[in-house]
């Protein structure tokens, strides 16, 4: 009996080629983004073990594409590999006070690179009256506070016009949230916070920058303040803090 001929091989033509070489660029992007957005998002807290297996089953692909995500976010900062493998980001102490003074310099920036015709109005008015609203329904839990900070800060900052400025803000962002976390929620201070943001967003809407620039950078060193304590006091815990 002859035995079955090999189906004979077939050259891709050159637009199959760039077809196909195009489709695996936007997967391995897609991963990327996808896997990028669940760590600044938090939806894979700092604890979680980054398994190639695991990560290649949640987003429905192969092992292939995530090690190449996992090694670019290695590259951006956002993972990090200890002995028990790939970790999302979490920082030291020692790293706060850098992290929020980038912070400061980034949404400083957001204020003086602007004028108050330039900012997204439309924007920040929405967003000060979701704050005011705050004040009859305050959130419920410090994971919702924070979460509502940072939409806050990345919102003003976005309004100014400077998409790197914002995805710069987002990544900080993600590297401080493990700390900013833990612990419960004061009812004053909750008060206090919402008050503030209030303030500076009325500030930038009344356009006068140079007093919200001014509430600004105080509201960011009060908050690297109270996140400095808490990791001081909570380094141990979760493992949300190396010391």
């Amino acid at each position: 009996m002859r035995a079955a001929r090999s189906p004979r091989p077939t050259c891709a033509q050159p637009w199959q080629s760039d077809r196909n070489n195009d489709a695996s660029k936007d997967l391995r992007e897609k991963v990327y983004l996808s896997l990028r957005r669940d760590l600044v998002s938090g939806v894979i807290s700092s604890t979680e073990r980054l398994g190639e297996e695991r990560l290649a089953e949640l987003y429905g692909v192969s092992r292939t594409p995530v090690r190449e995500a996992l090694a670019r976010l290695q590259a951006d900062g956002l993972v990090t590999r200890d002995e028990a493998g790939l970790h999302a980001y979490r920082p030291r102490l020692t790293d706060l006070p850098d992290l929020y003074e980038l912070r400061a310099t980034l949404e400083a920036r957001g204020i003086t690179r602007s004028t108050s015709q330039s900012f997204d109005r439309v924007s920040l008015s929405a967003l000060a009256d979701t704050w005011i609203g705050l004040r009859a329904d305050p959130p419920d839990t410090t994971d919702d506070l924070v979460a509502l900070d940072e939409s806050f800060h990345v919102t003003l900052l976005d309004a100014s016009g400077n998409p790197a400025l914002t995805e710069a803000l987002c990544t900080v962002n993600a590297k401080v949230r493990p700390v900013r976390i833990l612990g419960g929620l004061d009812a004053a201070a909750v008060a206090s916070a919402i008050d503030e943001h209030i303030d500076i967003v009325e500030c930038v809407l009344a356009g006068t920058l140079d007093t919200a620039l001014e509430l600004l950078l105080n509201h960011i060193d009060s908050s690297r303040a109270r996140v400095v304590e808490r990791a001081q006091q909570a380094a141990a815990l979760a493992g949300a803090v190396r010391i």
